[in-house]
């Protein structure tokens, strides 16, 4: 019995060692599935595919869904090799030891290799360890003991009815037999022991832990061969006998796929047992697998697989085409250990962006964990030796379009220079209004906030909010006080002391002094008020004011000690006196509490005028304490409201004093601006346009004419007697959509408020805008310049005509929301990504006004992203959310081309795709596969224009195609860059903002250190910024 248990826990760990190898062919079968044809997943991901047997699509489709699986894939290899490498180690050992426990094994195991169809009988020796894993398992399965387990676990007889099934051949995967050679296993496995070869929980022989005994030498054991006859007799008249039925706990092995093992070459997931009658060793039930005796004492427990195995000529047949199949592949690989070394160091992590360059010509980068494999074109011979430089073109900010009035107030102020001061984004605009050219101040890191105008109407002091940087920490907001007229920043005030950043309309100089302070309220949540030296940037005091909203604070006119703020359901008047304040609350008594006090401004009498969210404009003085009123305990001097006045309908968002006395004052609902005497009665109003919104704040040019900023972010110019016309426009909402015009000089762009704008270049104005139901998220031009596709968000798309700016035509893809359109060079077609993963393809006739369906490109795994024509007009490249690359031939049929390598030399009309061989450079060490949002290269194919999800522009030179390429990189924008254009004769870059409304007008420039020239244009405007230095 003793040499029976032996027997049973060796023939454990040979079926342990053919699990781990065949669990390692099946791998490198999937890995090998993954690379073929093109050398990339991107390739493997399209579905629809019929070049694949049924179980390749089956996996295909599994990668589409989980693209983790690739990084487990190399995970579960590494382990399994790194166990190969121990039972190599241990094959020789353990057949000696079999050899000495049970002689007779050997003549069953050259039985078994002779019917498997070996050329002639292999002894066993420690010279052919390979061998040892098929004979191994096959004697596993015809030595096993006469008991098998039933469907509870326990133990019973086979039933000798079975006998036929002993001829069948053993079920073992021929992917599994394959010569030494196939395997590159590494040498020296440190710290071997035998037991490392059994199953978890399995005692090692004899109890001992790495201890062999003497193996008698194979000569030895063929003089014992008449031994071993009598021996098998005697082991056969035990089997017949009846066993004792006892409980065991099976194992587990846990393979790739399930849907895989259908073959019964090894066992899957959900291990399985089965009921067994009595029988003897020969008979082994044809629903059974490779049975694994296990021994325990004096009794057997049995271990099996779960597969059945079916008709043994039909299940030789598939065997011996899938060693056919696995052999190929292994021929084609390289060794196993070379092949997991490179998948392991290809995983990378999850957030990782590497390249690597193989021999094939091709490089693989690596987004998210995910391997994109490019393709390098014939004409680069020498791949390593391609040096990247900046571009000698660089972006000069020209102008910039839109002001930031929907959530900000006090922020639109009037030069003596004849120019408006104003922001959005990360720039202070100062346009002048009647030579129509723009200055732009340009120190600030993050979205400007709150403006305002020192005394002597030059210097400005700007505030910003503390942002996030890319690895999302945040970053330090601070005040600048510059020079309006040479833009020099002349202090830098409280740098890292604000938190969260300066609060809306929370600046303001001190007038009586001559501006000699400046007092800030931050934006945290107790909203500190603190006052600054304006000439030497230090801190006098600070005190937290409240937790609601402030909104706006100013010093006394006629005392610098008397600071006042308002806000949310709060007016309060503090006093600033060495180092010290305190408060006193307005007192609102009898009058009914307004909601918010949005403004305020001092008479000239000195009282304070608020105005609130009733409409209503409220005088404050100071007086002694009504007792009958606020009791007894009352202070005895307090702020009162005289009398109310009613103003306007809605809020009174705004109120502005003239030097003349007079008072003006910007409604919020009834659009009114009304002109109000000393005393308080009103003599002129007038009404703005209901497209620009409600007045948010108004800046006085002279005793007639004034400048109104509006909540739809527009700034208007005029007068109560000749009506306001509008100076400054801009989107409402977020932007995506931009296009230009492919011979003139306009661009269009379409945002969520559902316009969509035609701008001039030229002129810096806004030719047209329309409104539609829907807001658009992407359009372009059609070649001939006469109609524009905008796709809007609801899978419709629209074209319009641009001189009538009526609908001409429309139609509806999917119903999910469209991202890019784009028409092919030479108008035929017109391409409509979209997120149902879909491209539609459309015949365009009659100078773009009709269009009918020509085909549909079905593949991507994702949503579409990007795509590009090639110069024919036959082509198209494509990305998607999942960083795929596509290429269709639209001519052929809207087909997707398997073979990418033969699209590596194609040209393309133009570059957007933000993946592909030549714009690698472009992506960031660390990129997770979003931080770069659009693209575009020049028509000069010169440079390429990156819009980043960290507010900058950069501009590269083209083709960029190796990693960590230098480029000049511009700031300007306060939220994430959604797209980038180049004008037709690239004479100049457009980019737009997300958040930030804003669309920035860069001009091209060419030539070295110390010189600059401007590239082609119609013509240029006057446009200069703050000094900065030269972008990196």
């Amino acid at each position: 019995m003793r040499h029976s248990s032996q027997h049973g826990k060796l023939t454990v760990a040979w079926r342990s060692i053919y699990i781990q190898t065949h669990c390692t062919i099946r791998l490198k079968f999937r890995l090998r599935i993954m690379d073929s044809s093109t050398n990339s997943l991107d390739d493997v991901s399209a579905d629809g595919s019929t070049d694949y047997p049924d179980r390749n699509s089956t996996m295909e489709v599994r990668l589409q869904a989980q693209e983790d699986e690739i990084t487990l894939l190399k995970s579960s290899l590494a382990d399994a090799l790194r166990r190969i490498r121990i039972h190599d180690q241990l094959l020789p050992l353990l057949k000696q030891q079999l050899i000495a426990v049970n002689p007779s094994a050997a003549r069953v195991l050259n039985q078994v290799c002779y019917a498997d169809g070996f050329s002639s009988v292999r002894k066993l020796s420690a010279s052919s360890p390979n061998d040892g894993i098929h004979h191994a398992a096959s004697a596993a399965r015809q030595q096993s003991e006469s008991n098998v387990s039933n469907a509870n676990g326990h133990i019973g007889g086979v039933n000798s009815s079975e006998h036929q099934s002993h001829q069948r051949l053993p079920s073992l995967d021929k992917s599994t037999q394959t010569e030494p050679t196939m395997f590159s296993l590494s040498e020296g496995v440190q710290s071997l022991q035998l037991e490392d070869a059994f199953p978890p929980g399995q005692l090692a022989l004899d109890g001992t832990r790495g201890k062999l005994h003497h193996i008698p030498s194979m000569e030895e054991e063929e003089e014992d061969r008449v031994d071993e006859e009598a021996r098998r007799d005697q082991k056969k008249e035990m089997n017949s006998a009846p066993s004792v039925e006892e409980h065991f706990q099976p194992s587990t092995v846990r393979c790739l796929q399930k849907e895989e093992f259908q073959d019964g070459s090894c066992s899957p997931d959900e291990p399985r047992s089965a009921s067994a009658s009595p029988g003897s060793d020969q008979n082994l039930s044809s629903r059974s697998g490779p049975l694994s005796p296990i021994q325990e004492g004096d009794r057997t427990l049995v271990r099996r697989n779960s597969e059945k195995l079916g008709n043994p000529e039909k299940q030789r047949k598939r065997l011996d085409k899938k060693a056919a199949s696995s052999a190929n592949l292994l021929t084609r690989s390289p060794s196993l250990e070379n092949r997991a070394k490179e998948l392991i160091a290809g995983a990378g992590l999850p957030g990782a962006r590497r390249g690597t360059y193989s021999q094939e010509q091709s490089i693989k980068m690596f987004i998210r964990g995910r391997p994109i494999t490019m393709y390098v074109p014939s004409n680069i011979q020498n791949y390593d030796n391609l040096k990247m430089e900046l571009p000698s073109e660089r972006l000069e900010l020209d102008w910039v379009y839109g002001y930031r009035g929907r959530d900000c107030r006090a922020n639109l102020f009037f030069l003596p220079s004849g120019e408006a001061v104003y922001f959005i984004a990360c720039v202070i605009v100062l346009y002048h209004i009647n030579n129509r050219t723009q200055r732009h101040y340009r120190k600030h890191t993050d979205s400007v906030r709150c403006l305002a105008l020192h005394p002597d109407k030059v210097r400005v002091a700007s505030g910003q909010t503390a942002g996030v940087d890319k690895d999302g920490k945040s970053m330090q907001a601070c005040v600048h006080i510059w020079d309006s007229t040479t833009l020099v920043t002349l202090q830098q005030i409280g740098l890292g002391t604000f938190q969260r950043g300066v609060g809306v309309g929370s600046l303001a100089f001190s007038i009586a002094d001559s501006g000699a302070f400046l007092c800030v309220i931050d934006d945290s949540n107790e909203h500190i008020l603190s006052v600054w030296d304006c000439t030497k940037g230090t801190k006098h005091a600070e005190i937290k004011t409240t937790n609601e909203a402030v909104f706006v604070v100013d010093f006394n006119p006629s005392d610098s000690t008397n600071i006042i703020t308002c806000g949310k359901s709060h007016v309060y008047f503090w006093t600033f006196n060495a180092g010290q304040f305190t408060k006193k609350q307005g007192i609102f008594g009898k009058y009914k509490k307004p909601k918010f006090i949005h403004c305020f401004v001092f008479s000239i009498t000195g009282d304070v005028l608020t105005g609130d969210s009733e409409g209503n404009i409220l005088p404050w003085t100071k007086s002694a304490a009504d007792t009958k009123t606020l009791g007894k305990g009352a202070k005895a001097e307090t702020y009162q409201i005289v009398r109310p006045i009613k103003a306007h309908e809605g809020s009174v968002f705004t109120l502005c004093a003239l030097r003349c006395g007079s008072l003006l004052s910007g409604g919020g609902k009834d659009r009114k601006i009304i002109r109000w005497s000393a005393d308080l009665a009103p003599e002129r109003e007038c009404e703005i346009p209901e497209k620009f919104g409600a007045v948010r704040t108004v800046a006085v040019v002279d005793d007639e004419e004034i400048l109104v900023g509006t909540t739809r972010n527009a700034i208007l110019r005029g007068s109560f007697s000749d009506g306001f016309v509008a100076i400054v426009q801009g989107h409402l909402d977020e932007m995506w959509g931009l296009a230009t015009h492919p011979s003139q000089d306009i661009f269009l762009s379409c945002s969520h408020d559902r316009q969509v704008c035609l701008w001039n270049t030229e002129k810096h104005n806004l030719d047209w805008c329309i409104t539609l139901e829907e807001y658009g998220l992407c359009g372009d031009f059609c070649p001939n310049g006469s109609v524009v596709t905008i796709g809007l968000n609801t899978g419709r798309w629209v074209v319009l005509d641009l001189v009538t700016r009526e609908v001409i035509c429309e139609s509806t893809d999917g119903n999910e929301q469209l991202s890019v359109m784009r028409y092919s060079p030479d108008g035929r077609f017109l391409a409509v990504g979209s997120h149902d993963n879909f491209i539609y393809i459309y015949n365009v006739t009659e100078s773009g006004r009709r269009y009918s369906r020509f085909g549909r490109c079905n593949g991507h795994s994702s949503f579409i992203t990007h795509l590009d024509w090639s110069k024919d007009g036959c082509y198209i490249m494509s990305n998607s959310g999942d960083y795929e690359i596509l290429y269709w031939d639209i001519a052929g049929g809207c087909k997707l081309l398997r073979n990418r390598f033969e699209s590596k030399d194609r040209e393309w009309a133009s570059f957007t795709c933000v993946l592909g061989f030549h714009v690698i450079g472009v992506w960031m060490e660390g990129s997770d596969g979003t931080d770069i949002n659009a693209l575009c290269r020049s028509h000069s194919e010169r440079v390429v224009a990156v819009a980043d999800d960290f507010c900058k522009v950069h501009l590269f030179q083209y083709p960029c195609p190796k990693p960590k390429a230098p480029s000049h990189k511009y700031e300007g924008h306060g939220s994430h860059v959604t797209n980038v254009c180049f004008t037709h004769n690239d004479s100049h870059l457009l980019s737009i903002g997300g958040k930030d409304t804003c669309i920035l007008q860069w001009k091209v420039t060419r030539g070295g250190v110390g010189e600059s020239k401007e590239m082609p244009a119609s013509a240029s405007s006057t446009s200069t910024s703050s000094p900065e230095p030269p972008a990196s």
